[in-house]
Parts: structure tokens; sequence; C-alpha cells
């Protein structure tokens, strides 16, 4: 019997997050037309802004975390997730679900602080999640005392684009920029883990191989010879025994 195809959800963070986006962008462009983003999966700008951060109010800290859900139309949506369900699955198989989850956290929350304390524009949108991503794919390669040229060509590309065509009031510039630093400073903490759990162990299979051999020479019976001649004490009858010994 012929076993037929199933779906895999491989990547569940990756999968769950995209999903998300869809569904809100979707009750937003069908439903509510422009309001439920705007309402609750927007940062406000800072106090010079015609919608400055209020930090009195407890919704406006939430959206420093799921302003990444949130997404001005389908086009928007369709661009972030080109790159997040491109290279998600492969980081979250790299560096697990939970730790691409807290990277994702993280970034959403540094970006809309950012934009929180210096922008004057409001945020919505996973642009600093999708940057993150690339950089940390170029990146995952990443050993002691070396850059990967990938990582270099990636940023080269992004600032040529930003110089030739630079985004609206430089908003997403800002989230590309942040985004991109998150990703940089996870894939070099990564790799300085990896290193030190690298040596720790060849230095350790060093030490057990050490170990190991004065063992194996301990137990040796040349030494379990010289040790028992070393122990064990003659008598003067003992030696006239063994030195009247009869062939």
């Amino acid at each position: 019997m012929k076993k037929g195809f199933r779906l895999s959800y491989n990547a569940p963070v990756t999968l769950t997050f995209s999903l998300c986006c869809i569904f809100i962008v979707v009750l937003d462009q069908y439903l509510t037309r422009g309001k439920i983003v705007r309402m609750f999966f927007a940062v406000p700008g800072n106090k010079n802004s015609n919608f400055p951060f209020d930090w009195t109010n407890a919704l406006c800290y939430i959206k420093l975390f799921i302003h990444v859900f949130g997404h001005a139309d389908i086009n928007h949506l369709l661009g972030n997730l080109s790159f997040i369900l491109l290279l998600g699955p492969l980081m979250e198989e790299r560096y697990g679900s939970l730790r691409l989850a807290f990277m994702m956290i993280l970034t959403a929350f540094i970006t809309g602080l950012i934009n929180a304390l210096f922008l004057t524009t409001f945020l919505a949108g996973s642009s600093g999640i999708g940057f993150m991503l690339i950089v940390l794919a170029s990146l995952s390669t990443l050993k002691q005392h070396t850059i990967p040229f990938s990582f270099i060509m990636i940023i080269g590309v992004y600032i040529a684009r930003e110089l030739i065509s630079p985004s609206e009031q430089n908003v997403s510039t800002i989230a590309h920029i942040i985004g991109g630093l998150c990703g940089s400073v996870f894939a070099f903490i990564h790799s300085s883990k990896a290193t030190k759990k690298i040596e720790s162990k060849e230095n350790l299979s060093e030490q057990e191989r050490e170990n190991r051999l004065k063992e194996i020479d301990e137990n040796s019976p040349r030494n379990k010879t010289q040790s028992k001649k070393k122990n064990k004490s003659y008598s003067e009858n003992d030696a006239t025994v063994i030195g009247t010994i009869k062939l």
C-alpha cells in the first residue's frame, strides 16, 4: 500500500506568525477598512507626533510587541512574508523554535521602542523581523575570527537599495537597520557560545584521553609487577626457599 503525502507544520513559530499576520491584514482590509491596525497594531511616534505614544496607557506598551502583526495592505504583507517564509523555517531549524521566537519578540520590542522615542510617525509591519532574518541567515556560517562575504554583500545591497529608493519618511529604513543590527548581534552571540562549547568539548576530550592513558598505564602488567615488588617484604626464610628451588 502506497503512503500518501501529508502536511507538516515544520516551522511552528514562523508559520504561526505568518498566519496571524494574514488574518489581521484580511480583517483590517475587508472588515474594518484600516481601523484595526491603526488602533491596535501600530506603535505611535514620539511627543512631537500627531499620534504620540501615551506612556500612561497599557495598550501602548503592548503595541511595542504586537505592531509586527499589522500591515498597511496586502502588498506590504506579501513583501515581508516573502522573506519571513523563505528564511524563517531555515533559521528555526538551525536555532530552535524558542530561540527564534525570542529573537523575533526582542526585535519587535526594540524597533517599537525606537519608534516611540525618536520618530514622529507610527510604525506597523514586520520589516524589522524580515531583515533580522536576512542578516541572521547570511551570518549562519559564522566562525571565530571570520566574516562571511555573503554578509558584506547583503549589507551592500541593502544600503544601495535605501540610497536609490529610500522608504517613505524613513520608517521602514529605521526598522530595517534595527532589525539588521539585532540579527547581527544574535548571530555573533550564538557563534561565540558555539565556539566556547566546541572548545570545552575538545578540552574535555583531551583530558579524558589523558586520564584514559594514565589508567591504562597504571593497570599494565609492568606496573603491577613493580608495585608488587615494592609492597611485598620478604623474610630471610623466604629468600632461602626462593634460592633453593629445585628444577
